[in-house]
């Protein structure tokens, strides 16, 4: 059956064999793209408190994936509202939170039980905020965005997508020799082309990214911030994906990948070097403030997040409510912090450290 953009593409074959797709320019992308690859998974993992990255990156990560949706609020909103019950928060910014979400459940799922078709259900189910199944209306179709004009059908009727889907997870898993990320490259597209629910795909296949490397060992905590590389590139990624399908240009695509996971992984890595070079500075201006200020943990707190509560301080570091208030306050007389009345609460703010989060790092475009 010869694809038709107008047509359900019902005949979408599963990815090539792996010499189609490791050739000679991917096998030397692939070294460039894994060396850069290991660095982070190293930096991270031998961050003094990791936590600083498990709670950061994933919302950047959210923040980018949903504005590839048109989905957009700011850095500040998200961490503000990060840890209270959303309820407060705007519609952009609750649905970007509920990304972050389903990366975390999504992750906690791939290491009890690995990267499946229900993995891929329960996490789109969250960031929708409703259960999504395999979708069985006919009609989908993917049109440009500024012409309107049809490009892509995905394949229609229950039986088949779930079919379909089946043999993606197959993929994931196969013991061919394929090397880890072209398998991730590979299975993107093919997440992607299959279009199993009615809506969510692209965040969710965004979201299965990061989770193969996890599962594949290339990564132990889920820091690869791949989104932002997809919006600086975004019509390059639409251009290549629909190659693949129209002109079979797997090499292409593959390629882009893999410069998009190099190139991220050393812009996160500059991230995680500014963050260390404000800790320590932080540190030190903090501790000639206030010696009580230099306890290790009320420390590390600090750079959990960049909002942080008076009563978060006495559960964390089993104080007083005036010590932790004093702790804060004197930080927050001194500029290192910034103290803001929301409601009832008081917040106090690392700016410093909101700043080098929200800072766009270069990347090398492809």
């Amino acid at each position: 059956m010869t694809w038709e953009p107008e047509k359900p593409y019902n005949a979408l074959p599963p990815p090539p064999e792996v010499d189609v797709l490791e050739t000679r320019s991917v096998l030397k992308a692939a070294i460039g793209a894994r060396t850069a690859l290991a660095k982070l998974d190293q930096a991270a993992f031998s961050m003094p408190n990791p936590t600083v990255l498990i709670n950061s990156i994933p919302v950047l990560e959210a923040q980018a994936s949903s504005e590839i949706e048109n989905i957009v609020t700011t850095t500040d909103e998200l961490f503000r509202h990060i840890d209270d019950d959303e309820a407060s928060a705007d519609a952009a910014t609750r649905e970007t939170l509920r990304y972050r979400t389903a990366l975390r459940r999504g992750f906690s799922l791939t290491q009890e039980r690995g990267l499946t078709a229900s993995t891929a259900s329960a996490v789109c189910s969250i960031i929708k905020a409703r259960e999504m199944k395999v979708r069985a209306v006919p009609g989908t179709r993917i049109a440009n965005p500024g012409t309107g004009e049809v490009v892509y059908s995905p394949p229609e009727g229950r039986d088949l997508i779930v079919e379909k889907l089946n043999a993606w997870e197959h993929f994931v898993h196969a013991e061919d020799g394929l090397d880890p990320l072209v398998r991730m490259a590979a299975a993107h597209y093919q997440f992607e082309a299959i279009h199993p629910f009615s809506d969510g795909n692209g965040r969710t296949g965004r979201i299965l990214n990061v989770l193969m490397l996890v599962e594949a060992e290339l990564l132990r905590m889920p820091v690869l911030y791949l989104s932002r590389y997809i919006i600086d590139t975004k019509n390059n990624y639409y251009r290549l994906l629909l190659a693949v399908t129209s002109e079979g240009a797997w090499e292409e695509w593959v390629l882009y990948i893999l410069a998009g996971i190099e190139s991220t992984s050393l812009m996160t890595l500059r991230k995680i070097d500014a963050i260390r070079d404000l800790q320590e500075s932080f540190g030190q201006r903090s501790r000639a403030i206030n010696k009580g200020t230099a306890h290790s943990e009320f420390q590390s707190l600090l750079f959990e997040q960049p909002y942080c509560r008076i009563n978060t301080v006495v559960e964390r570091c089993d104080v007083s409510r005036p010590t932790a208030t004093s702790w804060l306050g004197s930080l927050a007389a001194a500029g290192l912090l910034q103290d803001i009345k929301v409601g009832r609460d008081r917040l106090f703010i690392n700016r410093e450290f909101l700043r080098v989060l929200a800072r766009p790092e270069p990347l090398v475009a492809t």
